[in-house]
C-alpha cells in the first residue's frame, strides 16, 4: 500500500498545474463504503504549533501537501467529511526534501449531529421559513445544536428568551457579557418562538423528521489550500479582519478591550490595550476601519464611542460619545474614517436609537442624525454597514429593512434606496468606489448597487440558508462572501453566475470578510468569531 500512495503522489506531482510544488506529505482517502473519496479535508497541525494547514482530496482521493506548508516535524492529522471519521488517530513525520505518506481509512461517523451545520439544521427542521426566520439570529452566539438537542417546554422557553435578551450583541460562548441597561421583553412577543422551538427539540422526545446534508466539496471547490491561525485564548472573538500593506492582519476583538494583530509568515501575535470608557459595561468592538493615513479605527459597542489607533506610535485616541446623547444604552458597531481627512468628520451609527451619528474630531463632538424619520415604515430600520465615498458622503445598509441609504456629507440629507427584494436585510458591504458590493441577509442573496446609476442588481445564494453577512469583489471579477451557517466560503462569477463553495476545516461563524488583491492570486481572510482563530483561503485555479 505505501509503494501505491508513493506512485499516487509521484503521478499527481507529474499531471499538477504549474504552480504545484513538490509535496511533503500526501496519501489517498478512502472508505469502504465509497472507496476512493473525493472532497475530504484534510487537516496537519505539527505538534506545538498554532498553525494548522489543510487541503482537500481530489476526484482519485488524493490528497497532498506542497513542501513549502509543512516544514520538518511531527503532525497530527484530522478529517472533516459528514457522515465519517478516521478509523484511527493519525499521525505523520515530515522530513524535508522527502515525501512522506499517509494513507487515511475512514468510518461511518456514531452521531451525525454532531457534524451539522447551521445551514443543515435549518434544511431539517420542519417548519415554514417564516417559523425560522426568528433562528437566524440565534447564530450570533452559539450554534442551532444546541436548541435542537435540548428538552425545554414552550414555557420554559419564554424565561429562557428573555435572559437571553439581555445578553449583550457582543457575547460568546466562551464569555457572555450581560446588558447593563436590561431589557423587558413582552411574553407575547416570546410565546410564538418559544411554541415553534418546543416543535423542534427534543421535549416531547426523539426527532422524528430526517436529517439533511449539504454534499462534499468537489471539483474546483477541491483546488485550495486553507491555513487556520489559532488565537492564545479561547475568549478571544476575531470579529473584522484586514491585512495591511506590511502584510500584517488586523483584527477587532468582539469580547474583550483589545485590537489585536497577527503576522502570517511566522504567527506570532500581539494585541494592544484600549482603555475602557464604561468600565462594568460590556466591552469588545466589532467594526475595524483604517483611515486614509493607514492608522486604525474601531467601533467600540457598549462603551461608547470609537477609538483611533496610531500604528505609528501604537497610541489610542478615545472619541466617547457627547455627554448629551450618552446613556446606559448607547451602541456604536460601525465606524466610517475612510475620507475624513475632506472635512474632519468620521461616521458612525447608534445602535438603541437606530440611528447615524457623526463626531468632529477636532471637537470631539458628535452630531446626532435620523435618516428615517420621514419613512412611513415607521422603526423597522437599523443603520449597519458604513461606507463613504470621495466626498466624505455616507452610504449605508439599513439592516432592519431593505434599503441602501445615503447622507449628504454637507447637507445632511438623507435619501434611502429600497432593495429589489422585500425583507432582504442588507448588512455590511465593500465599496470599489462607485458601486457597493453587499450582503442581504435575511433574503440569502448577494447584490449590487451602483450609487452612479442609482440601479440594483442581485443573485441569489446556491445554498438554502446561508444567510450572508459581508461581500467582497475581488480584482479578478470574484465576489466573495462568508457567513454563520454553512461552514463554507462562497466565490462567485458575477457575470456568469457560477460558484464555487469552500467548505471550511471546522465549525465556523464568519463575520466581515477581507480579500488580499496584492497576492498572485487574490487571497481571502477572516475570522472565526466563535472559534478562536483567523483562517485564510488560497484558491488553486
Amino acid at each position: 500500500m505505501r509503494l501505491i500512495s508513493i506512485f499516487a503522489a509521484l503521478l499527481a506531482l507529474a499531471t499538477a498545474p504549474a504552480h504545484a510544488q513538490t509535496p511533503a506529505l500526501s496519501g489517498v482517502v478512502s472508505s469502504i463504503a465509497e472507496g476512493a473519496m473525493e472532497g475530504v479535508l484534510v487537516t496537519a497541525r505539527r505538534a506545538g504549533s498554532p498553525i494548522s494547514v489543510t487541503v482537500v482530496s481530489d476526484d482519485k482521493g488524493r490528497y497532498l501537501f506542497p513542501a513549502d506548508r509543512l516544514p520538518a516535524g511531527d503532525y497530527a492529522l484530522a478529517i472533516r467529511a459528514e457522515g465519517y471519521e478516521l478509523a484511527d488517530g493519525k499521525t505523520a513525520h515530515v522530513d524535508a526534501g522527502k515525501i512522506a505518506t499517509a494513507d487515511l481509512a475512514l468510518a461511518p461517523v456514531k452521531d451525525l449531529t454532531t457534524q451539522l451545520t447551521n445551514a443543515e439544521w435549518f434544511a431539517a427542521m420542519p417548519g415554514t421559513d417564516e417559523d425560522k426566520r426568528p433562528l437566524i439570529e440565534c447564530m450570533s452566539c452559539h450554534t442551532l445544536e444546541r436548541i435542537v438537542k435540548s428538552k425545554y417546554t414552550s414555557d420554559e422557553f419564554i424565561g429562557l428568551l428573555s435572559r437571553m435578551a439581555n445578553y449583550a450583541n457582543n457575547s460568546t460562548q466562551a464569555r457572555i457579557q450581560p446588558r447593563h441597561q436590561q431589557r423587558d421583553v413582552p411574553e407575547s412577543k416570546l410565546r410564538k418562538v418559544a411554541d415553534y422551538l418546543a416543535t423542534i427539540n427534543q421535549s416531547k422526545g426523539p426527532w422524528t423528521w430526517p436529517l439533511k446534508t449539504l454534499p462534499r466539496p468537489k471539483g474546483r471547490a477541491t483546488k485550495v489550500i486553507i491555513t487556520e491561525y489559532d488565537m492564545p485564548r479561547k475568549t478571544i472573538a476575531p470579529h473584522d479582519v484586514r491585512v495591511d500593506p506590511d502584510g500584517y492582519v488586523w483584527y477587532s476583538n468582539f469580547v474583550e478591550p483589545f485590537l489585536g494583530r497577527l503576522d502570517p509568515r511566522t504567527g506570532e501575535h500581539r494585541e494592544f490595550e484600549y482603555p475602557l470608557l464604561k468600565p462594568g459595561f460590556p466591552t469588545g468592538s466589532l467594526d475595524l476601519e483604517p483611515d486614509a493615513d493607514g492608522n486604525l479605527w474601531l467601533a467600540l459597542m457598549f462603551q461608547g464611542g470609537i477609538a483611533k489607533f496610531d500604528k505609528k506610535t501604537s497610541a489610542f485616541t478615545m472619541f466617547p460619545v457627547s455627554p448629551e446623547f450618552g446613556n446606559d444604552a448607547v451602541q456604536q458597531s460601525m465606524v466610517m474614517p475612510w475620507h475624513a481627512n475632506v472635512d474632519g468628520k468620521v461616521w458612525t451609527n447608534e445602535v438603541a436609537k437606530q440611528s447615524i451619528m457623526r463626531v468632529d474630531l477636532a471637537a470631539g463632538k458628535y452630531e446626532f442624525l435620523d435618516p428615517f424619520k420621514n419613512s412611513p415604515r415607521g422603526p423597522a430600520h437599523a443603520p449597519y454597514g458604513l461606507s463613504a465615498d470621495a466626498q466624505n458622503n455616507l452610504w449605508f445598509m439599513d439592516f432592519g429593512d431593505e434599503n441602501i441609504g445615503k447622507i449628504d456629507a454637507k447637507t445632511l440629507a438623507p435619501t434611502l434606496y429600497p432593495t429589489p427584494t422585500r425583507g432582504s436585510r442588507p448588512r455590511r458591504a465593500m465599496f470599489d468606489g462607485q458601486r457597493l458590493w453587499f450582503a442581504e441577509f435575511a433574503a440569502n442573496r448577494l447584490g449590487v448597487f451602483d450609487t452612479v446609476r442609482e440601479s440594483y442588481r442581485e443573485w441569489a445564494l446556491p445554498t438554502p440558508h446561508t444567510y450572508p453577512y459581508d461581500a467582497f469583489m475581488d480584482r479578478a471579477g470574484d465576489l466573495w462572501s462568508g457567513n454563520m451557517s454553512s461552514d463554507r466560503v462562497l466565490r462567485m462569477r458575477p457575470d456568469t453566475g457560477e460558484t464555487v463553495e469552500y467548505l471550511l476545516p471546522r465549525p465556523t461563524n464568519i463575520r466581515r470578510i477581507f480579500v488580499d488583491n496584492s497576492t498572485p492570486r487574490p487571497t481571502f481572510w477572516a475570522g472565526n468569531n466563535h472559534g478562536a482563530e483567523i483562517i485564510k483561503i488560497e484558491p488553486l485555479d
